[in-house]
């Protein structure tokens, strides 16, 4: 009987420490900005759920895309708090997980993470992000496929490389919505590290200029990314 009793204590001490500190509500916080947004923010709101007053030393991004603030320091027993979180959106697209840690003067958890989950519209769709030779390879044509996957179509309006050593040719085989880009090396003799620039129609000045890459490499090195893929 004893020994229940024990258990049933140690149970609800327990139960009270994974309850106290600092609760976010509605975590993971999702954000979905707009194709053309440079930037997105989102407020957030936490409680202390604790039974002594909580203050936040410390706020810590795990990206520079991310700044963050909170409405005060200090929190008082049962209190509600509120946060604002801003991102930089870039060249961001598709689903990332960013986390922000808030550092408290709590002794069972001194660290909080809040995570966000950054939901960006894909517009422009390039596969594969790379085409690779390997150095003593048959210089072989080789393809992108580049589609308009936003509202809008567009049209691929330059082609350029950053090394002269590749030939390259677009053609469009949906207008404004799918485009085959065809890419081939002079020769494979050196290593290369190389991209191409993308420029389209697009009204959003973020999807005017894409990039793709292009490499030349060892075959040692290719079969150790084959291996890693693996």
């Amino acid at each position: 009987m004893r020994t229940s009793l024990r258990l049933f204590l140690l149970t609800v001490l327990a139960s009270a420490r994974l309850q106290a500190g600092l609760v976010v509500d509605n975590e993971p916080i999702e954000l979905k900005p707009r194709p053309e947004d440079d930037e997105v923010e989102q407020t957030f709101t936490f409680k202390n759920t604790g039974s002594k007053p909580l203050t936040i030393v410390r706020l810590e991004s795990t990206c520079s895309c991310l700044e963050a603030s909170l409405d005060k320091r200090v929190y008082a027993p049962g209190e509600k708090g509120k946060g604002k979180a801003k991102f930089k959106v870039s060249s961001f697209t598709g689903r990332h997980e960013k986390s922000l840690r808030l550092h408290t003067d709590d002794d069972q958890e001194p660290e909080k993470v809040v995570n966000f989950v950054l939901d960006v519209p894909e517009v422009i769709s390039i596969e594969p992000k790379l085409l690779e030779w390997t150095v003593g390879e048959k210089p072989e044509p080789k393809t992108f496929v580049v589609k308009m996957t936003g509202t809008d179509p567009m049209k691929i309006t330059k082609l350029s490389a950053t090394r002269e050593n590749v030939t390259f040719e677009s053609k469009e085989v949906t207008p404004g919505r799918e485009y085959v880009i065809t890419m081939k090396p002079a020769s494979t003799n050196d290593v290369t590290i190389g991209a191409l620039k993308i420029e389209t129609d697009s009204k959003i000045p973020k999807y005017s200029r894409q990039m793709a890459f292009f490499n030349i490499v060892r075959p040692e090195l290719a079969e150790k990314k084959k291996a890693a893929a693996k």
